[in-house]
């Protein structure tokens, strides 16, 4: 597949004419619409779909009232969509973090098999590369925590576990213990503060430092150690918008004229 993918990329430049007439008649595929492209409302009835998956409906009500209150205070001030678009993408993802509960439900849900089938034919067999904190394992070379193979007898595991998702962020929630998950929690209390901290300070020589504090959560990728980095960097970026917020440096128009 991959050798063929190389040629048939050869021929999309050298004859994309004959590429066209090879392909005509068979089933396009249609690249999903990524969220910079999606207006406001799509961006929020998607991640908010996402939510009610993710836990249950109350989260999701949880994400769109924060957003409704970004998006008045933006429209009141005449401010458009940008502070609002940056609350409703960053927000879900900080809500939606992918913790052990999220990957059972992403493997059971029935498209991660249908992936399998589409691609491979007759019998096979996988393994998932885990490490679950609850078991140890200790750290690989690069000191991140070091995985270990399980068969496809995870995959009842993984539906019980999906079906367990309510007891997140409960005193049951044996996963929620972790520094992993209490550093989730703590960002998400942290942005929450953040957004009613912006609000009253939002005007026009605030907003884009505004927009900038709550799309830091976009800066925030990994697991383990690779977050903990970047929550670090985003921190000290933090300090600095901060800053910028409670004592607005002058404008450039400001400073050409002084």
């Amino acid at each position: 597949m991959n050798t063929q993918a190389f040629q048939l990329g050869r021929l999309a430049a050298a004859d994309p004419a004959r590429l066209a007439a090879m392909l005509k008649g068979q089933d396009e595929t249609v690249a999903p619409k990524t969220l910079e492209a999606m207006p406001l409302d799509e961006i929020i009835a998607h991640r908010g779909a996402l939510l009610t998956d993710y836990q249950n409906a109350a989260l999701a009500d949880r994400y769109r009232n924060l957003v409704t209150q970004v998006r008045n205070a933006a429209v009141n001030g005449g401010f458009g969509d940008e502070l609002p678009r940056a609350v409703a993408i960053n927000y879900a993802k900080l809500l939606a973090y992918k913790d052990e509960y999220e990957v059972a439900r992403l493997y059971t849900d029935g498209r991660f098999e249908k992936q399998l089938r589409d691609q491979f034919e007759g019998d096979f067999k996988f393994n998932f590369n885990l490490a679950p904190p609850i078991l140890g394992g200790g750290l690989d070379a690069l000191g991140r925590p070091k995985k270990r193979a399980f068969g496809a007898w995870m995959m009842p595991v993984f539906r019980t576990l999906a079906k367990l998702r309510f007891l997140r962020g409960t005193p049951l929630d044996i996963f929620g213990y972790s520094p992993d998950r209490k550093l989730e929690r703590d960002l998400i209390a942290g942005y929450e503060k953040d957004v009613a901290t912006v609000l009253g300070l939002l005007s026009p020589v605030t907003h884009d430092t505004a927009v900038e504090i709550l799309s830091l959560p976009d800066r925030i990728r990994g697991y383990g150690p690779v977050k903990e980095k970047a929550v670090q960097d985003a921190r000290a970026r933090y300090t600095q918008l901060a800053a910028d917020l409670v004592n607005p440096p002058p404008a450039p128009r400001q400073i050409a004229a002084e």
